[in-house]
């Protein structure tokens, strides 16, 4: 089992900043990537980032490429998203999820999600 706890969502303006955190807990793998999705109310689950949790390899959704950056702590058990330059159209109830193996854009890849940390951005 692999346990996340999201963190940091909160109320921002048009192009305001968030640094959303990811804490692991449980056990690892060392093959497991983490995702970052959304979900707006009334919308499909959307992938937002991908971490390599060992050597960070990233990717990013092209909604969000240029403007997000997701990160990890190794030691910490840490992953972020930073999000700058955000749009009413970021906000969205933001999760963290764990996957062994599978394609990182499709949600039914990850094995394990946390319970979400909400972001609204206000224009």
């Amino acid at each position: 089992q692999v346990q996340l706890v999201e963190s940091g969502g909160g109320l921002v303006q048009t192009g305001g900043s968030l640094r959303l955190s990811c804490a692991l807990s449980g056990r690892t793998f060392s093959s497991y990537g983490i995702g970052w999705f959304r979900q707006a109310p009334g919308k499909e689950r959307e992938f937002v980032a991908h971490i390599n949790w060992g050597n960070s390899n990233t990717y990013h959704a092209d909604s969000v490429k240029g403007r997000f950056t997701i990160s990890r702590d190794n030691a910490k058990k840490m992953v972020y998203l930073q999000m700058n330059s955000l749009k009413p159209e970021d906000t969205a109830v933001y999760s963290c999820a764990a996957r062994s193996s599978g394609i990182p854009v499709r949600s039914i890849s990850y094995d394990y999600w946390g319970q979400g940390t909400q972001v609204t951005v206000s224009s």
